[in-house]
Order: C-alpha cells, then structure tokens, then sequence
C-alpha cells in the first residue's frame, strides 16, 4: 500500500505494514521533550500516575529556555521543580544556563534527533524536527507526563498536503518568506491535524536552517506536523552529531495526498506578516511605511548562524536606527560562540544591537524585550498574535533575518534589497 513519509514512520512506530489517514495508532516514542513552563505539569501528572521512573532516561529531554535566565521568583521555582526531578530520575539529557539554548536549536545540533524519529514534545513548535525527516509533534503537558512514565502514546494518522515548491528562490529569500507566503495561501486553520509535506526543487535546495524555520511554522496553518524528505543535506547535518544513522523515509510516487499546492519562487519577494496573524502576509513592497520601536533577531524559528550571517551580512558598516532597539540572541551557546569567532557579534555591537543569552526571551512576551503600549515590532519569530509580545495594544510583524536587519537601519520595514542597494552605492548610515 503506498504512503507518504508522515504514514511510514507512524506504521514504523506503531508496528504496522502500513497505516492511512483516520487510524488510531500507539506508538512509542523515540524523544520526549518539555521545557521550563511545561515539564512542572508534566511531572506533576507522571506522580499523579505514582510512575516511579521514566520510561528511558536517554529518550527524555528537558532544556530552560523560555524564563532563564530566572526572571522572577515564579521562573525560579519552575527551574528548581525540574531540575530535582532529573536528578531523581537520572534523566540524561538536561540543559540548563551554560549548556542550554532555544530546545528546537540545540536538539538537532546535538544529535538527539535523527531522520525517522518520532518526537513528542510539551511545546507546539515540536514540529521543527521534521526538518530532518522525523515525525515530531507537540501534545499538552498531561500528555507528556503519561509519556514520561510509559514511552508511548496514541495519535490518529493525519491527511497530507503536498506543497511543491517550484524553481530557484531569489537574493534575500529564505526559508522564512516561503512558510509566510505558504500561511497566506492555507491560513491558519487551512491545514489542521494534517501533515505538511515540503517538496520541490526549491525545497530540495534549501541548507538546514531554512528547513528547521519552515517545518517549525507548520502548526501555525494548525498542521499535525510539517516535515522535509530527508537527503544529502540532511545526511550532512548529521554526520558526527549522532551514532545513530536513523531511517531516511519517501513518499511513494502514488501516495494519496487530501491537497498539492504549487508555489512558484521565481518571483517571490521577501514576505512580512502583518498583525494580528502568521498568515497575514504580504510582499515587503507592499507593506507600506511602519515605524518600528524595536527589532528582534533569534528564537526558534530564526536564530540560527545562517540567519545571524544572513543579518550581519546587511549591518555591516551600518547603525542601528536611533529610534529602534535591536535586540539579537543567538539560539545556542554553540551559535553564539561560533558567532564570535565569524566576528558576527562585533557586527551586531558596532551596529548598536543588544546581544543577550541564548534563550526564548521576547518571543513570547517572557522577558529581555516587553513591548508597551503602541509599541510597533518586527521579529524574526513566529507569531504576532495581540500581545504575544507584550502590551495588547503593541503590533508585531514577522519576517526573516535579512528583512529585519535591513529594518533594524532604517528604523522602517524595508527591503534587504534597498540596503544592500546603499552598499553598492558606497552609501552608508
């Protein structure tokens, strides 16, 4: 029976020949993930359940990342509840301030997942692994705690759409202008409980980094999962991160797909996403004139060394707007230290960027850049919701590294092109 990828790793984990959409499969799982807003939940419910050990404390991962470093007395309580739980359970993998980083980022770099895999985590951007080829999902809390103790869980095989992606991308486009134009097309609600399958020669193209930030927005079209082929990009990602090989899944050439949409790039420009959603997206040609308060360069969707390099790359010899704060974290203390050997983070300094340690900080409103009221963003993360980043009153727009960098100059949404025009010219703020 054909299948898809989505379809061939369930049935691999549910010990099935084969599965379609609609089934109901227990599967077992090959990492489970929580963080430091989620694992207290999670344990909670594992003791409910009077569990008492893990099911496998080499498939469980746990990182601070979203209010470390310890913002209050609330965020250090939540720290010390987890960090005594690994110690009880001899959990291996947990990261904390010095080792930790952004839990997508540093999971990957780290090799703790491979093509194959099946990851749960207790957070909604789980879905960022299946840019390696792995079936990865977010679940609740009370979810993960039932996986904590029994190394399983059951899902209902989801739909697939395919999304093709045709021809070459442009100068400045990346994977980020791809997933926001791709939003605009499904919105929101357009791919919910399905599998996004990225295809085509654009995506095929597409380095490591670009297909971390595309798989990490599927849930905001409410997709199940979104996940790349994997191939000989991804087999060089993995070499020396992992002693596990993993299992490089295809489609069949006849599986079944619920839609295929095609998304010509020859043309595309860079994308912003207006306020108040991730679909809400238009041409950067088309935004029009948008004073910004503050710019924001990392998270788990944009704060890899490619896009700090794509955003030095801009800054260069510029300044930052004197009406705009420039804030950049690196997602890994491995990124922020090889940002220092580039000499990316003197770039980022000589321009008047504010550097801070590898965490979610302003992503999510948690702390290191809280908007006020009336206050105007541009972030490079990957929702804008009303108040995601502070006051409800404050706008975000979102867009990709070199949108923002060329922004964070002009202190104005603009084109990486209009910058990198000035640099031609000789001309320099």
């Amino acid at each position: 029976m054909p299948m898809t990828i989505t379809e061939k790793i369930l049935a691999a984990h549910a010990g099935k020949e084969s599965v379609r959409p609609g089934d109901l499969v227990q599967v077992d799982v090959d990492l489970a993930l929580a963080n430091d807003i989620t694992a207290p939940l999670a344990i909670g419910v594992f003791k409910e359940l009077g569990a008492e050990a893990v099911f496998d404390r080499e498939k469980i991962a746990m990182v601070q990342d979203h209010f470390v470093p310890n913002k209050d007395i609330q965020s250090a309580q939540q720290v010390k509840l987890m960090r005594e739980f690994v110690r009880e359970q001899g959990v291996k993998h947990f990261f904390e301030l010095g080792e930790t980083g952004i839990e997508h980022v540093i999971l990957p770099e780290k090799g703790l997942v491979c093509p194959g895999d099946l990851v749960v985590g207790a957070d909604s951007h789980t879905c960022t692994y299946g840019a390696l080829g792995a079936f990865s999902t977010g679940m609740g809390s009370t979810d993960l705690g039932v996986i904590l103790a029994t190394g399983s869980t059951w899902l209902k095989v989801p739909d697939s759409i395919r999304i093709v992606y045709e021809g070459e991308p442009g100068r400045w486009i990346g994977g980020k202008d791809l997933i926001l134009y791709t939003l605009g097309v499904l919105g929101v609600a357009g791919a919910v409980y399905r599998a996004l399958e990225f295809t085509g020669e654009g995506a095929s193209q597409l380095s490591m980094a670009h297909r971390f930030t595309m798989a990490n927005m599927a849930v905001e079209a409410g997709a199940k999962n979104g996940i790349f082929c994997a191939d000989d990009t991804t087999a060089a990602y993995m070499k020396d991160r992992s002693s596990r090989a993993g299992s490089f899944f295809q489609s069949d050439p006849d599986a079944e797909y619920a839609e295929e949409i095609h998304v010509s790039l020859e043309s595309m420009e860079p994308q912003v996403a207006l306020p108040h959603s991730p679909d809400n997206a238009r041409p950067v040609s088309e935004v029009g004139s948008v004073r910004l308060d503050q710019v924001f360069l990392g998270s788990c969707t944009n704060g890899r060394l490619d896009d700090l390099r794509e955003a030095a790359s801009l800054l260069k010899g510029h300044r930052v707007a004197k009406s705009t704060r420039f804030i950049v974290i690196p997602g890994s203390p491995m990124i922020y230290r090889e940002a220092i050997r580039e000499g990316i983070i003197e770039v980022f300094l000589d321009a008047g960027a504010v550097i801070g340690p590898p965490c979610c900080g302003p992503c999510l409103g948690g702390h290191m850049g809280i908007l006020a009221a009336g206050e105007k963003a541009l972030s490079t993360s990957n929702r804008n919701f009303v108040g995601r980043m502070g006051h409800p009153e404050s706008e975000v727009y979102l867009a990709g590294p070199a949108v923002a960098a060329a922004s964070a100059i002009a202190g104005e949404i603009i084109s990486p092109a209009q910058i990198a025009a000035q640099k031609g010219r000789g001309r320099v703020n």
